[in-house]
């Protein structure tokens, strides 16, 4: 009898065939990139980016949803775990505490974003590299490059698509960002990044946008799963699990977004770093309020430092449509506030700024702030929508009792590329969130071991610094 063999095709070869070009030159980039390759204002973009994403995992620890999530998680651990619950005094195992960090530093607002992507990459990645590294014992330098390749994917694939409209960017393609991030962190081979992205464009979730307008805070929550299952992802992928051949392209061109574009996966790949094109936040408010919060604070200045909220008549605000859908002048919790130009700019006039506390329980309740709120209307102008991305423009209008008007116009956020913060206003942002939590001697040191980093032969100096308990205390 005469035994014919067939030639079989390995599964991995087959999905190999079906790669777009995109795809596998991603794979490559990722998995041949080396910290030297970083150019030095990247670095240093990506150190200011990790020590704002951990000012606001720190403050947004201390929230009372985040104190009973992170004790009621405590309890469902078998010991104590390696990665530090940054802000807590606690460690937990690295699913737990990324999910947690990522999930804190929503809590507050202040995350930096990227403007192109539309979006928040820095939070969906930092949380899951920390653990990642803490577990690896990888140096600073692998740390810094590992956080800006995770930015620079999840950041494109939100360039190259278009978000559905009724979906909240956070918990969507970052969740790429924090696979590739653990990818590189692990040594990945060009392969293994290429099967790690696919499986994790499986992970984005069903985000709401109606969440953040309604002040549902589950909202707070979707970075942390994306550090979460992306570092999931990772292990998947290491113990053979496999993903669709071209995910990314099929979720972000058919299922949550539309319109993918995969030459703008590797426009000037290597050369254009994302993180280089952040921005960063002093208002803790959605930055859609933040061009008219500019815009106000011109006006401030216009009549002297200070205006008496009982003199205002009426607020106009024309702006873009997204800043104009957040028109709504009664909201019904912080998260909410956050989310409403009419209480942001009422709440920064009767507090003078737009701070963490002008959003909290008690000014929510002042009835000054709520009274001018509802003086204030929003409107969307289309010829201020057809400037964005690049812009955020927005025109205010203060009309007062006695007939006097003071108007401002601006077309980027402060913070933005092109009205950007300096270091030092990085820095000082950081200690004015980091300082209550850990005292000034503390954040000082943390800010010196960030600077530092690209230096350092593993990252326990800094995770040592980040697992210390707030100065204030909590129940251990």
């Amino acid at each position: 009898m005469t035994i014919v063999t067939q030639n079989v095709i390995p599964a991995s070869v087959l999905l190999q065939a079906g790669q777009p070009d995109w795809l596998r030159q991603w794979g490559e980039f990722a998995a041949k990139t080396r910290f030297s390759a970083l150019p030095a204002p990247v670095v240093e973009r990506t150190k200011l980016v990790l020590l704002d994403c951990i000012g606001a995992i720190a403050a947004g620890m201390q929230e009372p949803e985040m104190r009973t999530l992170v004790g009621r998680l405590a309890q469902r651990e078998a010991g104590e775990g390696q990665v530090p619950v940054i802000g807590s005094g606690r460690r937990m195992s690295a699913l737990l505490a990324s999910l947690l960090n990522g999930t804190a530093g929503t809590m507050l607002e202040l995350d930096e974003g990227n403007q192109y992507a539309r979006g928040h990459p820095g939070i969906h990645v930092v949380p899951a590299a920390l653990a990642a590294g803490e577990r690896l014992s990888i140096s600073g330098a692998d740390l810094l490059l590992a956080v800006a390749l995770g930015y620079e994917i999840g950041s494109r694939i939100g360039i190259a698509s278009k978000l559905r409209v009724t979906m909240h960017p956070h918990g969507t393609w970052g969740t790429v960002g924090a696979a590739l991030t653990a990818a590189k962190l692990e040594g990945a081979t060009a392969d293994q990044m290429v099967e790690t992205i696919n499986i994790a464009s499986s992970f984005g979730l069903s985000t709401s946008r109606r969440t953040m307008l309604e002040g549902g805070t589950v909202r707070n929550s979707y970075a942390g799963f994306s550090n979460q299952l992306g570092l999931m992802a990772w292990e998947l992928q290491a113990s053979g699990f496999v993903g669709e051949t071209d995910g990314v392209g099929t979720v972000y061109g058919t299922v949550i977004a539309e319109n993918f574009q995969p030459d703008e996966m590797v426009l000037e790949l290597g050369e254009r770093w994302e993180i280089a094109r952040n921005y960063f936040k002093r208002h803790a408010a959605c930055r859609y309020t933040h061009g008219a919060l500019d815009a106000l604070g011109d006006i401030v200045r216009q009549a002297g430092g200070s205006i008496d909220p009982a003199a205002i008549e009426t607020i106009e605000v024309d702006t873009y449509v997204w800043a104009a859908q957040l028109d709504s002048a009664e909201p019904k919790n912080m998260l909410a506030a956050k989310f409403s130009l009419p209480f942001a700019l009422a709440t920064s006039i009767v507090n003078g700024a737009a701070t963490v506390p002008a959003f909290r329980e008690e000014a929510q309740a002042n009835t000054t702030a709520r009274d001018l709120a509802r003086r204030v209307s929003v409107r969307e102008d289309a010829s201020l929508t057809a400037m964005l991305p690049g812009l955020r423009p927005a025109r205010v209008r203060v009309c007062f009792s006695d007939g006097r008007t003071l108007s401002a116009e601006v077309l980027t956020n402060k913070g933005d590329t092109e009205d950007p913060y300096s270091p030092d206003d990085v820095r000082d942002k950081f200690r004015e969130l980091a300082e209550p939590v850990w005292g000034g001697e503390h954040v000082d040191r943390i800010i010196a071991e960030v600077d530092g980093l690209d230096g350092a032969s593993d990252i326990h100096g800094l995770t040592g610094l980040l697992a210390r308990a707030p100065q204030h205390g909590w129940s251990q």
